[in-house]
């Protein structure tokens, strides 16, 4: 049997790069899934390359910015309308911010906190009643390596990936009475869509990121978003029904 047969999942950020995979990675494995992105078009690309992809994807799109409470009642409605049930949550969306803390603006710290950290708890509170008379309910919340590796000039993200963990552990002791699992992803050096672009601003291609070496991480290279996705997958998955407040990390050894 698959491993999320007759599982029903939604994933925020899912026209990212991890988003993406994730969201090909559950309907192979025979899940119905909702994909959540602030920006319909790439999400509308994205589904369609996964129904090309999978025979018989179940795929409902929705373009909502996760960042506004009152997105998160409105998600989870269509998802249920849509296909009956939710079992996995996976909270994916972020964004950057690139300020040293010293100038950071607080219009900055509000957008970030909004998407970063407080979407997850919008999301789990909304998805929580559906996710508990599952009886088998996981939420994975992808937070980054940087929750634990914090680097100057980027003070505001690693805060809400910090945040994201601390979360996470919290509401796995809370859930645990409802038969809701609660785990963490962080991903390391990992390349997607929006690495590549940047590094074209610099005259570099994604060829050359895939095949550089780079000081990083132990493996000395960058990670696939499906290699990101199998971690994920298996969090959602019964495979890991003894596992909660836990977090993974999926960082190729990254070098403090």
């Amino acid at each position: 049997m698959k491993r999320l047969q007759g599982k029903t999942a939604l994933i925020t950020g899912g026209a990212g790069g991890i988003g993406a995979a994730t969201g090909q990675l559950f309907c192979e494995e025979g899940a119905a899934v909702a994909l959540v992105d602030q920006e319909g078009a790439p999400l509308g690309e994205v589904a369609a390359d996964i129904r090309k992809k999978v025979a018989g994807a179940r795929v409902l799109e929705i373009a909502a910015n996760v960042g506004a409470e009152a997105a998160a009642p409105a998600i989870v409605a269509r998802v249920l309308a849509e296909f009956g049930a939710l079992d996995v949550l996976v909270n994916l969306a972020g964004i950057r911010s690139y300020e040293p803390l010293a100038d950071a603006k607080a219009e900055t710290w509000q957008r970030i906190l909004s998407v970063n950290l407080l979407s997850y708890a919008y999301l789990a509170k909304e998805s929580l009643p559906a996710l508990r008379r599952s009886g088998r309910g996981a939420i994975v919340n992808v937070s980054s390596t940087h929750a634990v590796n914090p680097r100057a000039g980027m003070g505001q993200y690693d805060v809400t990936k910090a945040g994201i963990l601390s979360m996470t552990r919290t509401l796995a002791f809370e859930e645990a009475p409802h038969k809701v699992r609660v785990n963490a992803v962080c991903p390391g050096l990992t390349l997607t869509p929006f690495h590549v672009r940047r590094a074209e601003q610099t005259g570099r291609s994604e060829l050359d990121l895939r095949t550089e070496q780079v000081d990083h991480n132990l493996q000395r290279r960058w990670a696939d978003a499906r290699e990101v996705a199998f971690p994920i997958l298996w969090l959602a998955s019964d495979e890991a029904s003894f596992v909660t407040a836990s977090t993974v990390m999926v960082d190729g050894g990254t070098r403090v």
